[in-house]
């Protein structure tokens, strides 16, 4: 038989450092899929800018959303979106009243396997303003789930800025830095799909088991549409 391809996810960027990090979650564990990219690098800064969401940008996310839904091509219409930037958070709720489709937060997956471990959960961002947003959605998740909590969250700082500038040995041992200094926890989150590149040494230098974003986030899609019934996958 022919091989279906399938379906069409839209991935929805505001750094274009998610990118190689989710194209590899997909080539690795979801390979049918036919995904595409949207982004825009100025949502970042706009918002580091602003210190907080605005209406204006929920706005800028919004259309972006409603765009990928109305695409169609190799793989048919777009069947979800996944938004790969955790800053953008507060936006989510937003897109998801705004299109038909399933949309799935960048963490959804990986915060959903911490709140199953329960007790202390070690989270790491290299973009301060994904903090807040990553804070209120494990929170939230841990409530919603009548589950017991500690956040350790910290920012990385430097990581991004190394990474920007091609120097990812530099991003990667301010990571695990970072991860070697944290108390003991039941589960280290790395918040943002950049940072799941530092998984490997992070693990070799703590011996602890890391929760990365990308991969938990493909896996959750794929469980999406298979539930749809409507999407080879």
């Amino acid at each position: 038989m022919p091989r279906i391809d399938g379906p069409r996810i839209a991935l929805l960027h505001a750094f274009p450092e998610s990118i190689e990090p989710i194209h590899a979650a997909f080539a690795a564990l979801w390979p049918r899929a036919i995904t595409f990219d949207l982004l825009d690098s100025s949502l970042s800064a706009d918002l580091t800018r602003a210190g907080e969401m605005t209406p204006a940008i929920v706005d800028r996310v919004v259309a972006l959303a409603r765009y990928a839904e109305s695409c169609s091509g190799q793989g048919g219409t777009t069947a979800a979106v996944l938004v790969t930037c955790a800053a953008l958070g507060p936006a989510i709720d937003a897109v998801k009243r705004a299109v038909k489709i399933p949309v799935v937060r960048p963490n959804e997956a990986t915060f959903e396997d911490a709140v199953t471990l329960g007790g202390r959960v070690g989270l790491l961002v290299s973009f301060p303003p994904s903090l807040a947003a990553l804070r209120a959605d494990l929170d939230a998740m841990a409530r919603q789930r009548g589950v017991s909590v500690e956040v350790d969250a910290r920012v990385v700082k430097g990581a991004l800025d190394a990474l920007k500038r091609g120097d990812g040995h530099t991003h990667d041992y301010l990571v695990t830095e970072a991860a070697a200094q944290m108390p003991v926890t039941n589960s280290l989150v790395l918040g943002q799909f950049s940072l799941a590149r530092a998984a490997a040494p992070i693990e070799q230098m703590t011996g602890r088991p890391v929760l990365t974003t990308p991969e938990s986030a493909v896996l959750k899609l794929r469980e999406l549409c298979a539930q749809s019934g409507q999407h080879a996958v």
